[in-house]
């Protein structure tokens, strides 16, 4: 299978799909990888790279679509890259359709085939494709809402950690998945004082047994998500309903009960945000106020930390790259269901029952496409 991987154009956005490890192990396999000159850059892979592992180097995008029988990005397709797919075409990356109704149209009018990493499952209930970025984002929430407390920035003008005589800043982390549980670690190591929300029991009880007391836990009902929202410095939203719209759990009512320049970090932006007064912004203008709060909501926060959010997605999703293309996508999905659960869009249909309901359109079952 030719497989390409083009520069991803979304604002500020440095990493690529293709890793040259990831690119070795497909042309051993017999297949061929183009990528775009210069995609690897930003995350610190030189055209060369590619070369040595026997990839070959595309002068354009436009390349790269018309011929590729896979397109591997990172970044849901924008909408010059959208126009560029064709029917037949397999499109493997993060696509975040719940909230985004124009590009769920665009890929259902293309005919392609296009597998969402984010909805990719595995036998332990995991989302093996999120988890990765998740993991990045977690941590970077507390250092980026640590700089939105500036009072430069906006915000309270609260170090994290205080000093002695002065409490350090209290963070509210509601989700308690892993993009919450690598928030909260990390802001409980940089001496903040933590409390980590949410409706699973059974979650919460074994974040209490992995981290003792190092931060507090507490059931997320509506009364305790005002609570610790209005006495919180900052309040990190972890919140995700895997391929739907995330709930909003942060209502705009509770603004004006928060301190003033105190901080929301949505992480779940992507999926529309859980936070009312939340909106998608980037990394050249990442935060704005509501009400005298400062949001923080950059929708592909990894793409700060380029290379090690490339390496760590790309030691991901290499698995299920080669079987896509050892296999082709249909055979693949048939082999294995968990691969089958990333399918959203298939020849002008809509196969992810979460999409579908968010948009209000029907949805084709997935077991008889690969049947």
């Amino acid at each position: 299978m030719r497989i390409g991987s083009p520069r991803e154009i979304k604002n500020q956005e440095y990493r690529v799909g293709i890793t040259p490890m990831a690119a070795r192990e497909a042309v051993q396999r017999g297949h061929e990888v183009l990528i775009e000159r210069g995609a690897g850059t930003g995350a610190g892979f030189e055209d060369a790279d590619y070369t040595a592992a026997g990839a070959r180097i595309a002068d354009t995008a436009e390349e790269i679509f018309a011929s590729a029988e896979m397109i591997v990005k990172v970044k849901e397709p924008q909408a010059s890259e959208r126009a560029q797919l064709r029917e037949g075409q397999v499109l493997f990356t993060y696509l975040h359709l719940a909230p985004d109704p124009d590009q769920t149209r665009d890929l259902v009018a293309s005919g392609a085939t296009c597998v969402a990493y984010e909805t990719v499952t595995d036998g332990r209930g995991g989302l093996p494709l999120l988890a990765p970025m998740s993991e990045v984002a977690g941590r970077l929430a507390p250092q980026m809402g640590a700089w939105t407390l500036q009072k430069a920035n906006g915000g309270r003008g609260v170090l994290m950690a205080g000093v002695p005589g002065v409490t350090p800043a209290r963070i509210a982390v509601i989700g308690g998945g892993v993009v919450g549980t690598n928030a909260a670690r990390i802001a409980a190591g940089m001496g903040a004082d933590v409390t980590v929300l949410d409706l699973s029991l059974p979650r919460l009880r074994q974040l209490d047994e992995a981290f003792g007391g190092t931060f507090r836990n507490r059931y997320a009902s509506a009364q305790s998500i005002e609570e610790e929202v209005s006495a919180a410095d900052m309040v990190i939203g972890a919140v995700l309903i895997p391929g739907a719209e995330a709930p909003k759990v942060i209502r705009r009512e509770h603004l004006a009960a928060m301190k003033p320049g105190s901080v929301i970090v949505d992480v779940a932006i992507d999926q529309g945000g859980c936070a009312e007064t939340s909106r998608a912004t980037t990394h050249d203008d990442p935060i704005y106020a509501v009400d005298g709060i400062m949001h923080y909501c950059v929708a592909n926060m990894p793409g700060a930390v380029a290379r090690t959010s490339t390496i760590a997605l790309g030691n991901a999703t290499m698995p299920f790259m080669l079987a896509l293309a050892d296999k082709g996508w249909k055979r693949a999905c048939a082999d294995d269901p968990h691969l089958a659960a990333g399918l959203n869009v298939h020849a002008g249909r809509v196969t992810n029952g979460a999409v579908a309901k968010a948009q209000g359109i029907a949805v084709t079952d997935i077991a008889s496409l690969v049947a």
